[in-house]
């Protein structure tokens, strides 16, 4: 079950160590349970962060109807997308 508790907690371990393939890979074998996305917040059109840190944002995903969608709905969450944050002028 994904509560804002877990959010909060895989969003702080990811603000301490940065957000990138090798941190997915170590929340996916720690939360097995859960889904995760890994995209750039650009990629994703839809939707509002249910929190943001600085360089990604996190959105809750629904799956249960095989069609994957973004809500806001906890109860409804099935899986994470971890979206990194491209800063323009890296560009």
């Amino acid at each position: 079950m994904i509560t804002p508790e877990l959010v909060e907690d895989i969003a702080q371990g990811l603000a301490g160590q940065g957000l990138d393939e090798s941190a997915v890979s170590a929340l996916r074998s720690a939360y097995p349970e859960v889904h995760f996305t890994y995209c750039s917040d650009d990629d994703v059109l839809t939707g509002k962060p249910v929190t943001a840190r600085e360089g990604f944002n996190v959105y809750l995903v629904d799956g249960r109807d095989h069609c994957m969608q973004l809500t806001g709905d906890y109860t409804a969450a099935t899986g994470l997308v971890l979206a990194y944050c491209v800063d323009d002028e890296d560009m």
